[in-house]
């Protein structure tokens, strides 16, 4: 099924990935984008005036069903998550997002919705798989058996379960994609829920403002992680959307980058050369996870274009504009 000429609906468009969504979807010809976020207006991260943007509590089945009703196409990106630091330490909260996956799902079933998108993320892959940074590239079978990262990666994992068995026994017509760690401008990049380029970025620029030429990081830096840039990853979403594709299948970057190679990239980019204070008792996730994009390569033909360096450049250019006009909180 095609973009062009649907009626779409964007779940999470307040967040940082839906509201690029929202974009990338009239840019490809939706007939209309409806997006919802439980967040208030003046909270979203950013508007498109041509959509229909409603603010609902899409952990709510009549909220589902109102938001469903005359669309084609279903975007579920609504969860509550954040950076490592997050997911750690809120996991019942990042496990109620099965509120909405169950619900959504239901919703749209009912509403006779032709498909629906479900953005799951890397975080189902077997930590078993990720203990050495100098890990093998995560394949999309290697989530089973299943050991995925606890409260967050074990609700995504179950909710694409969910995806497969409303296909199989109610013929409704699903899409998931793995993300891996997408970042960009226009998204969170203080208050704790923040993703490791935006955290550095901001640690970077904060050490080169202040003065004081240090920089804390989680873990001892040998972490190994691939990141995806927004743009690569809204037209991904659109691909696979249109594809024939049924099962999960990965989207993200598989340029594998150290902690500390990323905070080289930051410091280059910013002019300066810190002290790094290693932070061992803090978050930090599984030490290497990398996307093996063997199949999207295959089936679409997808690879990121925007490489670490650039995409990198352009986020932290935004996020400096933010620290000049005395934006100090996120949506």
């Amino acid at each position: 099924m095609q973009i062009r000429g649907a009626n779409a609906l964007v779940c999470g468009a307040g967040g940082f990935i839906g509201g690029h969504l929202v974009n990338r979807l009239f840019a490809e010809g939706a007939a209309s984008v409806r997006a919802v976020d439980v967040k208030p207006f003046d909270e979203w991260y950013q508007q498109n005036p041509a959509a229909q943007s409603q603010v609902l509590d899409l952990q709510e089945k009549e909220a589902c069903l109102e938001a469903t009703e005359g669309i084609d196409a279903v975007f579920q990106l609504a969860a509550d998550m954040g950076g490592m630091g997050f997911i750690e330490n809120n996991k019942a909260l990042c496990m109620l997002s099965v509120l909405t996956n169950t619900h959504m799902l239901m919703a749209a079933r009912k509403n006779q919705v032709k498909r629906f998108f479900y953005s799951s993320s890397a975080c189902v892959y077997n930590g078993d798989k990720q203990t050495n940074p100098e890990v093998v590239a995560l394949k999309e079978e290697d989530a089973y058996p299943a050991l995925p990262e606890d409260g967050y990666g074990w609700e995504k994992l179950f909710s694409e379960r969910m995806c497969r068995h409303f296909h199989e026994d109610y013929g409704l017509e699903t899409r998931v994609a793995r993300f891996h760690n997408v970042y960009g401008p226009l998204g969170t990049w203080t208050g704790g829920r923040e993703k490791a380029p935006a955290a550095i970025c901001r640690k970077v620029l904060e050490a080169k403002a202040s003065g004081k030429h240090e920089i804390e990081i989680w873990g001892d830096g040998h972490q190994t992680r691939s990141f995806m840039y927004i743009d690569d990853c809204t037209k991904g979403v659109v691909d696979i959307y249109q594809s024939d594709i049924l099962e999960p299948i990965n989207l993200g970057s598989s340029e594998l980058v150290t902690i500390n190679q990323l905070v080289d990239l930051a410091e280059e980019l910013a002019g300066v050369k810190l002290k790094r204070i290693y932070n061992l008792d803090a978050p930090k996730g599984v030490n290497g996870r990398n996307s093996d994009n063997t199949k999207i390569l295959h089936y679409l033909g997808w690879e990121p274009s925007i490489k670490l360096r650039d995409g990198l450049a352009r986020t932290m250019t935004w996020i400096e504009q933010q620290m000049l006009t005395g934006v100090t909180t996120t949506k």
